[in-house]
């Protein structure tokens, strides 16, 4: 009898659900006769809890990215027997959760993959008192991991990095639970492009280096002063600037007189970023794990701007460490930091070595196929 399959996330960020994605396609791509179903749980909930628990996140790493590294590095802490945190939050996510609940018990399924804790925590917690039999295995969507994804009991972690893995293994996952395959990214990234095909597809200049300037898919930040820093270069360049959605700011960027000695290219939103990732030398960006993580399965190099505290500064650190990034503290120096770079072949070669060292085109795969060998197993 085909595979029922449930991949799980919640909408805080964008990150969770694009991993869920790339799960879903790779499942797909390897069990076309399964079902697979890839369900937000945010969107099983009342309009109140997915504004607090989703959009509450994303006012923090708008207004008050400093508040959000607080509460990240807070509740990695442990909890006392007299810290009721953990128990009172779970209650509270039952409570609005109702018809999530009442969705995971209408129907048998084989096995759930998990790409963000919610979901995870309330399956351990039915599996715990016996109301629910279903396997669960849960992808991290970071560089490193946190005590919130640790969720018990739970079948298989599966992880960016060894050092995630053995900080699971901190909190008391068994070592042979924790699988390290990376971050899940769309099954489009684990096919090698030809670098200057997607140059001429996309009508760029082949004569200099190429920098990527990404905004996420809503087009937030201080992308016109990344924008004006980058073209402050005396290096000649490509510069292509993605603002997402965000038509207002495309049309404003379009507009910037920009200096002779550089070419540029402002886009909305597109499905082929991979492309333009395969294209590029450099990619200015945030270090969202899943961003990053598809950064270095085309082979670029990332400058690092405005990381988020918490999970994105810790990203951050991984790619400093591994020399596959560099990072501009300020926006006043980034041009200088990018010119920098491109006068310097050697120093470029070496950044793009260690990307291919660390990078993991195939990650969806190599969860799904774990996932299923756990499920196998049992």
């Amino acid at each position: 009898m085909p595979l029922r399959i449930l991949v799980l996330s919640a909408s805080v960020g964008a990150g969770h659900l694009r991993a869920a994605e790339a799960v879903e396609l790779a499942l797909r791509q390897m069990l076309p006769d399964a079902t697979v179903l890839n369900v937000d749980v945010l969107e099983m909930t009342n309009r109140l809890f997915k504004r607090v628990y989703g959009q509450f996140y994303l006012d923090l790493v708008n207004k008050a990215p400093h508040a959000l590294g607080y509460f990240y590095d807070m509740l990695d802490q442990p909890q006392s027997p007299k810290q009721r945190r953990d128990r009172l939050r779970l209650y509270l996510e039952k409570l609005n959760l109702k018809a999530f609940l009442k969705f995971l018990k209408a129907e048998p399924w084989d096995l759930v993959i998990n790409t963000h804790f919610l979901p995870a925590e309330i399956i351990a917690s039915l599996r715990h008192k016996n109301e629910l039999d279903l396997p669960q295995v849960t992808a991290t969507t970071d560089f490193e991991t946190h005590r919130l994804w640790v969720n018990q009991p739970c079948d298989g972690y599966f992880t960016a990095t060894p050092e995630g893995a053995l900080y699971l293994q901190h909190w008391g996952v068994p070592a042979a639970d924790t699988f390290v395959t990376g971050i899940p990214i769309h099954p489009v990234f684990s096919t090698p492009k030809d670098r200057n095909t997607c140059i001429a597809k996309h009508g760029l200049a082949a004569d200099r280096p190429i920098v990527l300037q990404l905004s996420g898919g809503f087009g937030v930040g201080p992308i016109e002063k990344i924008f004006h820093g980058l073209l402050s270069a005396d290096q000649p360049i490509q510069l292509v600037t993605i603002t997402g959605r965000n038509e207002k700011l495309k049309g404003q960027l379009s507009k910037i007189k920009t200096p002779d000695r550089h070419k540029v290219k402002v886009m909305g939103f597109t499905k082929e970023i991979d492309e333009l990732m395969q294209a590029a030398d450099l990619v200015v960006s945030k270090p969202g794990g899943l961003t990053t993580s598809e950064v270095l399965a085309r082979g670029a190099v990332m400058v690092i701007v405005n990381p988020i505290p918490g999970q994105e500064s810790r990203n951050s650190d991984y790619l400093l460490e591994n020399g596959a990034a560099i990072k501009a503290n300020n926006l006043a120096t980034l041009g200088f930091k990018v010119n920098a770079l491109l006068k310097d072949a050697p120093r470029l070669d070496q950044l793009r070595t260690n990307v291919r060292r660390i990078a993991k085109p195939r990650s969806a795969f190599d969860v799904a196929e774990k996932s299923l060998d756990l499920l196998k197993a049992k």
